[in-house]
């Protein structure tokens, strides 16, 4: 009897978490050849259907379906085998794949490192940065141990413990009329020309929240590919933003042609927290770093 890899089983649970030949190929690291002919070989393998080609995506035939149950399990046997092994009951020691979406990452990760680092120095972490979407199914794929994402975020099979708060600052060129208002709120940005994250950053989605508005409402037409280009076009007078403090705080520089501002109270902002798979045994694992990111940044 020829008995099927984990690999290959990896890329049938990645397809039935994903629905999506290229995002399970994503979740994977592999190109969407390589998952797709993983799959085709473990169909000829066991002799049956497993997932079907639609328009928008994939969907796993009822044979696929069991089969993604049954490989789940094993999958994670196999997981927590490796690491209990490499573990031996000790909390953060082997390899650990860390996740953090881009307005997080580069303004927490240098000092939680640093952090981890001197503290546990049997810890081989691996980092990863990427939009939520894509971090949640490397998770769910167990290509991911944990990842550090703004809340809230509510999806089957996956875990989050809130960290801090990050308040959000206005930003706006220094000659702008807000830009020197007291008691500002976020109903003055009504008629401003909020510039936005292009779609998929959470960041996004918070300010257009924040500022009662429906995607395509704002009167900008430029989306910012990162929190730098964000700041450049904001000082060069495209329109106003919103900023987490605990990225200004933390090395993102705003230059003199940028003004920053506190709302009034209530202060307005995200929730930042460390998210895992249900069923994780580096669960502990994922808390601690939790533990050690609050106490290490600024915020």
């Amino acid at each position: 009897m020829i008995i099927p890899t984990l690999r290959q089983l990896q890329y049938l649970v990645a397809l039935g978490e994903t629905g999506s030949f290229s995002r399970a190929a994503e979740a994977c690291h592999v190109t969407q050849p390589t998952l797709s002919a993983g799959i085709k070989e473990l169909e000829e393998m066991l002799g049956v259907k497993l997932a079907e080609r639609e328009a928008r995506g994939a969907k796993l035939t009822h044979a696929g379906q069991l089969a993604v149950s049954r490989a789940s399990a094993l999958i994670n046997d196999a997981h927590a085998l490796v690491q209990a092994i490499q573990s031996a009951g000790a909390l953060l020691t082997g390899p650990f794949h860390l996740g953090a979406i881009p307005t997080i990452a580069p303004f927490v990760l240098p000092a939680a490192v640093r952090a981890l680092s001197e503290a546990y120095p049997n810890l081989k972490l691996y980092l990863h940065e990427d939009k939520t979407s894509r971090l949640i199914d490397q998770l769910r794929t167990r290509t991911l141990d944990a990842a550090l994402i703004a809340l809230p975020w509510d999806v089957h099979g996956v875990e989050t413990l809130p960290l801090f708060d990050d308040e959000f600052l206005f930003a706006a060129p220094v000659n702008h009329p807000l830009a020197k208002k007291n008691g500002l709120s976020p109903e003055d940005l009504a008629n401003e020309d909020i510039l936005l994250l292009e779609d998929g950053h959470c960041l996004r989605d918070h300010a257009l929240s924040i500022c009662r508005m429906k995607t395509g409402e704002n009167k900008g037409q430029v989306a910012a590919t990162s929190l730098g280009t964000l700041v450049n076009m904001i000082a060069g007078g495209l329109g106003v933003s919103l900023l987490p403090k605990l990225a200004t705080d933390n090395g993102l520089s705003t230059g003199p042609d940028v003004a920053l501002r506190e709302f009034v109270r209530p202060v307005i902002g995200r929730q930042i927290g460390i998210a895992w798979r249900t069923g994780s045994p580096r669960e502990a694992d994922a808390r601690k770093i939790g533990e050690i990111v609050k106490s290490a940044v600024r915020h």
